[in-house]
């Protein structure tokens, strides 16, 4: 499969079968995933699986979104996606890097999570990133310790379902150019 390939045809999967995703496919991809580029080579993405009862307990801390529930209890397995606070963005002496402060974090950690679901597409699983959730309440479940913070969860699995591609922007819409 070609990265063109793999880009266009990842959907956002949110029926999944009930086939356990197995463990050394999962660490394949958590290592496909860690090639992903970070604030200085920071790396600060970490990924904590998670099946069963706790998966369920998980799936309960969607109160902003009941609907990203469903798909959690669906999934076999839901991702959840950590970063190490203050790293990304930040200098030595904890000051910031640029104007855009710690927004850095969670830039590096969309493009861990989209090079994992990528990643996942090309060992056959489906993904979707899901925001809507309730960060305290699930931090707490994860036991997350203070030097970390959530910042999406991934159910995962085996598809059930073959979305379509939505309706995209123009080239023309996308792309200016200056000189």
């Amino acid at each position: 499969m070609t990265a063109n390939e793999c880009i266009i045809g990842r959907r956002s999967v949110r029926r999944f079968t009930n086939q356990p995703v197995p463990h050394d496919i999962l660490e394949k991809i958590v290592e496909t995933a860690s090639y992903s580029p970070s604030w200085k080579n920071t790396q600060i993405t970490r990924y904590i699986a998670v099946e069963g009862e706790k998966k369920a307990a998980l799936a309960k801390c969607t109160s902003l979104f009941p609907g990203n529930g469903v798909i959690m209890e669906n999934a076999p397995m839901v991702i959840a996606v950590t970063i190490i606070k203050e790293r990304s963005g930040y200098e030595r002496d904890g000051s910031y890097s640029t104007p855009k402060g710690d927004r850095w974090q969670m830039y590096d950690a969309g493009a861990a999570s989209e090079a994992f679901c990528l990643a996942a597409y090309e060992q056959g699983l489906g993904t979707v990133i899901m925001g809507l959730f309730d960060e305290e309440e699930a931090s707490k479940l994860l036991e997350l310790p203070e030097e970390r913070e959530l910042a999406a969860l991934i159910p995962i699995g085996y598809p059930a379902e073959s979305p379509t591609a939505p309706k995209r922007k123009t080239v023309d819409d996308l792309l200016s150019y200056q000189s």
